[in-house]
């Protein structure tokens, strides 16, 4: 999968957790893919400061992130 199809693939993973995260106020952005295995987002709004935003990582936005595109090994959250 070329650096493009990536991209796209994993902004169709994010769209998929986007309303969720909508309806509680925040957002997500992908900042960046390094090696075609590490995704890079940064949590917002809300998100960024809520509680439980390591659990919507893990199991929210990283489980969707590899079900995806199960190439990715790591997704991490950017400040």
């Amino acid at each position: 999968m070329n650096a493009q199809d990536l991209k796209v693939s994993v902004e169709k993973a994010l769209d998929e957790i986007r309303p969720f995260l909508i309806s509680d106020g925040g957002n997500i952005t992908l900042i960046d893919i390094l090696d075609g295995k590490h995704v890079k987002v940064r949590l917002e709004g809300a998100c960024n400061s809520c509680s439980i935003n390591q659990s919507t990582m893990k199991a929210g936005v990283e489980s969707t992130i590899k079900r995806v595109v199960p190439q990715i090994e790591t997704v991490e959250n950017v400040a």
